[in-house]
Parts: C-alpha cells; structure tokens; sequence
C-alpha cells in the first residue's frame, strides 16, 4: 500500500548520520556524513504503515558479559545490552548456563542465577528457551554432564520428568514471562525415517505446557522451533506448498509444524527460526530481495494459525565475497533487512542470536567482551537501539525506494533509518555517493 507521508527531510537540510563507513572496523560513534544529505525520502518511494508492533530482543549464548570478563570490556557490553534488547533469552542448560539438575533432585542454579540477574540488571522481559536436557534424562550418567550429548532429546520416560524441571524453573524465576519450548527439535530428527519425530516432540511439548501452566498460568508457552530450511527446487524433500525466488521450505519441516498445529494441547506463541541462504548455499542480490523469504514464510504460517509469530533465531546471509562477521558492515546491513521483513509482515518478536562477537557469521551488537578492549558498538549497533523501543511502540512507516536499492524505516517524529541492502554505491545529488551496505540515521523533524 502506498501513501502519502510527511516528507523526512525539510529541503533536504538535515544531514543524514552515516552509522557505519568502512566495513572492516566496527564503528565507535556516529558523525555527521554530507553524502546522504540529499536524500529525500518523500518522492520516489513506496511506503507500508507497520502493521503491529515488533518487539526485538537478544538470546545469550556461550560468551555473554560474564563476571570473569574484563570489568571495563563488561560494562560497555552491559550498556550496550540496556538499550538493546525488549527481550532477552536464556537456555535453561547449555549455551551458557550449566546443568541445572545433575541428578534427580539435585539443583545447581548457579549459573542461571547469574543469566536471570543480567537480565534484570539491564532491564528487559525475560524468555526463557526449555532446553536441553540433563544427561540422567537421556541414558546418561547422574551426577556428571557430558556436554558433547547436549543436543540430545530426553528419553520419552524422562519427558514428564523435564516438564517437571521447566516448572521448578519458572517457580524460581518469577521474571521468567515466556517459554520457548526446546531448540530446533534437536535430537527428534530420524534418518532411517527421514522426517522429524514430531509425535514425540509433540509429547514433551504438551507436557511442558501443562507443567508450566499448572505453577505458573500467566507464563506464556509456545512452540515447536523448527528451522525453516531453503532448498533448491529439485531436491527430493523440496515443498511445493511454500517456495519463492529463495528456494523451497523442506517439506519435512512443513510435515513437523502442521502436526503441531492439530495436536499441541495449548500455545500462546509460534516459535520458528531459519536463514535465508539455501541449504549449504549463499544469496545473491540485494540483500532485501533475500530476506523476502522471511515475508513468505510468515504468510504462510499465518495461513495455518492465529497464534503469534517469533523467530527465535534468524540468520540473513550476505553475497558471496562480502565479508560475514561480528562487525561486518554487509552483516549489519543484512540483520537490518531482516528486521524490515518482520515488520513489514506482523512478525510479533524476534531474537538477535549471541549478541556478543565472537566467531558466528553473523551481525552481533558488541565486540568480544572476554578481551580487554572488548564490549565496543559494531555496524548495527546504533540503529538497533534506536529500533527497538520505535518498533516495540508500533506505528513505524516501511519504505521501498523505487529507483535504488535503499530500505528505511520511518517513526511518527520523522527520524527515520536508511540502509543500502546492495554492494553499489548510490549516487546522492550534489553529494558523493553513498557507500556499499551503508546504514544511516536522520534526525526526527524539529
């Protein structure tokens, strides 16, 4: 839908904040750039009014400002992480917090006491992600956690036991509001099937949910997480059901979420997560043309249900030969676009996966916080704080620009984000062009 709106720059006088230049250097501040002043976002651009709020937040993994960082490295992270994040999430074992019950009975909430404090120090909601599992729940030894089984279902004789321990959890944890019922249906794929065990994932997810509810009935619970895998359109297991220039949705995940969806006893959320490169593949394009999967795959899970949308883990990927890192300009320009897909398509919250740095591939918020100069802003850093309360607060404007490959993000104040979703330079009147992946803040209108 296009419409008529308030044009961003009066004349063209206020100078866009250019966020991030050079893409091998995460950036330290923002300084003025003459180069985007001349952007007009009133003519030549196609607009869509938000549809309902996003609320984007963080999920902790291995390396997350721990109290044996560096004390300066920590409290940059932590101010970053303040602005950041309506949400942040936490696993109940694993990806930073240890085995919370060794043995039957036997609770070690160490580490998750340290997770839960983080949150409530730098003040966001808190999810809580119910995996993995103890090793005495899948055929382990008790008393001792061997973390190369951490991807392991329960046993189903365990199931109602680890129901039993997301409950205690969210007893101890009154800050807890949401769960997220395990991760990517890990350890319930069969190959000799060659489809996911979803009647068993289905069976501990019922149980979780009537666990929780029973302590906490004001907990929301939702599921069932699964990757929503590209493949290319000759692959055996390619669907037909959902497909667009981006591939085709694994038909066997598509197989998992429509038997969730007939015999879940109760969900108040739907959890999925995906990339948007093909399966042990890449993109190519603009990097806006790629996260349309996003878009595609939201339409058809509301299709099938009412229930609201969180993509628990995203990963946009950029072009071959773009540099893919922590602090990569074209990373950072890649998470923005798939912020703008969410958006655009009433995504109800969606979750930055390890927002420290370290060696994943992808856009993260602040630097590596284990090493003395670490906790500094990256390319993204800047316009996902000034994101998130904005999108949270619904009423952002979406824009397209019909003649270059520019996205932006329009508030009701007029303040807006550019971003560059391409490897081109644009050309900006009067001015010298704008970068490759580039990301810029303009003022709100005084």
């Amino acid at each position: 839908m296009q419409h008529r709106l308030v044009p961003l720059f009066a004349a063209a006088a206020a100078g866009l904040v250019l966020l991030a230049g050079c893409s091998s250097t995460p950036a330290t501040g923002a300084g003025p750039d003459r180069s985007a002043a001349g952007i007009d976002l009133s003519e030549g651009w196609d607009w869509q009014p938000q549809p309902a709020p996003l609320e984007l937040g963080v999920t902790h993994t291995q390396s997350t400002l721990d109290d044996h960082d560096p004390a300066e490295s920590n409290a940059r992270g932590q101010s970053i992480l303040a602005k950041s994040a309506t949400w942040q999430n936490v696993h109940l074992m694993g990806f930073g917090t240890l085995n919370p019950e060794p043995s039957p009975g036997d609770y070690d909430w160490s580490s998750l006491d340290k997770r839960m404090k983080l949150v409530e120090d730098t003040g966001s909601k808190t999810m809580l992600t119910a995996c993995c599992a103890p090793d005495w729940m899948k055929g382990g030894e008790a008393g001792g956690t061997d973390w190369s089984t951490l991807e392991k279902a329960p046993d189903p004789a365990s199931f109602q036991a680890y129901a039993d321990l997301v409950a205690q959890t969210v007893q101890r944890y009154p800050q807890i509001e949401r769960v997220q019922v395990w991760n990517e249906l890990k350890g319930f794929f069969h190959p000799e099937w060659n489809r996911w065990d979803y009647e068993g994932y289905t069976d501990l997810y019922n149980r979780v949910y009537a666990a929780v509810k029973s302590v906490r009935p004001d907990v929301l619970v939702g599921g069932p997480y699964p990757v929503m895998i590209s493949l290319t359109p000759d692959d055996t297991n390619a669907s037909d059901e959902l497909a667009g220039p981006w591939g085709n949705l694994d038909q066997r995940v598509l197989d998992a979420l429509d038997y969730w969806f007939r015999t879940n006893r109760g969900a108040d959320f739907l959890v999925v997560d995906g990339g948007t490169a093909v399966r042990e593949g890449t993109i190519s394009g603009r990097l806006d043309d790629a996260a349309r999967k996003f878009v595609d795959v939201n339409r058809w899970l509301q299709s099938k249900s009412d229930l609201p949308i969180w993509w628990a883990e995203f990963y946009p990927d950029v072009p071959q030969g773009q540099e893919a890192s922590a602090t990569s300009q074209a990373s950072a320009a890649a998470a923005l676009s798939a912020v703008d897909a969410f958006a655009r398509s009433g995504t109800a919250g969606a979750l930055l996966w390890g927002p420290q740095g370290y060696e994943l591939e992808y856009a993260a918020l602040w630097t590596d916080a284990t090493v003395a100069d670490g906790g500094q802003p990256t390319p993204l850093t800047a316009a996902w704080e000034w994101l998130v309360p904005r999108l949270a607060a619904g009423g952002m404007e979406l824009g397209t620009s019909q003649t270059q490959p520019l996205i932006a993000f329009r508030a009701p104040d007029g303040g807006a984000i550019v971003v560059n979703m391409s490897d081109q330079e644009v050309p900006v009147d009067g001015e010298e062009p704008l970068a490759p992946y580039a990301i810029g803040i303009a003022p709100a209108s005084s």
